[in-house]
């Protein structure tokens, strides 16, 4: 049970805070670099908070990726999922209040009218390689053999450079559970367009879990 309460405030915090920096701040204010901060600063927060106590994943995409590296069990993960997809909903609705609308809630998407109108097929490769990098940074940065007390930082980076590069692309999810809160509550084009956001990330974990699973890295 802590494990799950865990997982749901983290990946509330992440939607709230990440989210919240797009809808709240605004471009116009605080820019793409400060909404790529929020979403790093974010994970940095929740991995010294709770990961010590369900590692912070906070992201479907990372809870597969540990699971087919073998560092957990499917039961664990089914488990994570459930946690990570209602703390994401959480979050949004929260997000939602405060705002005051559903119309924006930092959803991702691509395509004419969406940010850089970037084509599925750069939404597809972006997500799925963005993904597959995000997790081996994961993987490698918490292994037994990486310097100790410091992962939560490498992921946290990791995930604002990610988002600097990424953006005007999808609005980066590299992870299904933030795309979902958002995309459930503003419906249309965000709901419409969710699948990619679960097929990418899904992809990409597997990619870069293969590399450990098979020990090309270890």
């Amino acid at each position: 049970m802590s494990k799950f309460i865990a997982e749901f405030i983290g990946t509330l915090t992440l939607v709230l805070l990440g989210c919240g920096a797009a809808v709240l701040g605004g471009v116009d204010n605080v820019g793409q670099l400060g909404i790529s901060i929020a979403f790093g600063g974010a994970i940095v927060a929740m991995a010294y908070g709770i990961g010590s106590i369900s590692g912070c994943h906070v992201n479907p995409a990372v809870s597969l990726a540990a699971f087919i590296a073998g560092r957990m069990s499917l039961k664990d993960m089914l488990v994570y999922w459930i946690a990570q997809f209602a703390g994401a909903l959480a979050g949004a609705a929260l997000l939602a209040v405060i705002a005051g609308s559903t119309a924006n809630l930092g959803q991702n998407g691509w395509g004419p009218g969406y940010l850089g109108e970037f084509s599925l097929q750069s939404a597809l490769v972006f997500e799925i390689v963005m993904t597959a990098l995000f997790v081996i940074v994961i993987l490698g940065a918490t292994s037994e053999k990486a310097p100790a007390g410091f992962a939560g930082l490498a992921i946290g980076v990791t995930l604002a450079i990610i988002h600097i590069v990424g953006i005007q692309v999808t609005g980066v999810s590299v992870n299904p559970a933030r795309s979902f809160g958002p995309a459930v509550l503003a419906g249309g084009q965000a709901l419409s367009q969710l699948w990619l956001f679960f097929v990418a990330p899904a992809a990409g974990a597997v990619i870069g879990a293969a590399f450990y699973r098979i020990r090309l890295l270890s």
